[in-house]
């Protein structure tokens, strides 16, 4: 069974829901959850933020926090992930922001990425390094995305 298909089994048995606001990811999470049938019934939604400006006006980061350290930064994910959880409605949020590459972004490198989830307790915020073309980065950022939700919803892996 693949993640995305362990996620969506794990937030129905729970009758929970998600949401995404991706921005180097351009909504390839919610592309990925979407491939398991009977996804309609945990996906809430999801918000493409890959401007900077969409990422206030869509996902509620704080403008401050955007002119102060860029968007790739670990609290812009948090951010991302809270407001897409709070926008959409749904029990749990992912936030991605990230450098695909091939050049940096800000001063960060390329392959890093940071992935908020935002969920009834709180918040957390996992930032991985990804080594790879710009195809690469994206994906192992939504497996990520999805590992650290299925994690928090305590879902062996199978």
């Amino acid at each position: 069974m693949t993640a995305a298909a362990e996620v969506v089994a794990g937030l129905k048995a729970r009758g929970e829901t998600v949401a995404t606001a991706e921005s180097l990811t351009a909504g390839l999470v919610a592309v990925e959850i979407t491939t398991v049938p009977g996804s309609s019934a945990v996906l809430r939604g999801g918000l493409i933020v890959y401007a900077t400006e969409l990422k206030t006006s869509l996902a509620g980061v704080d403008a401050a926090l955007l002119a102060a350290h860029g968007a790739v930064h670990p609290e812009v994910a948090r951010q991302l992930a809270e407001g897409a959880r709070e926008r959409c409605g749904a029990t749990w949020g992912l936030g991605l922001t990230g450098v695909a590459g091939p050049d940096p972004q800000d001063g960060v490198a390329p392959g890093t990425v940071h992935i908020g989830l935002s969920g009834p307790s709180g918040s957390t915020v996992r930032t991985i390094t990804v080594g790879g073309d710009r195809r690469e980065v994206r994906h192992a950022a939504a497996a990520t995305a999805l590992d650290l939700l299925r994690d928090h919803l305590k879902i062996p892996i199978g």
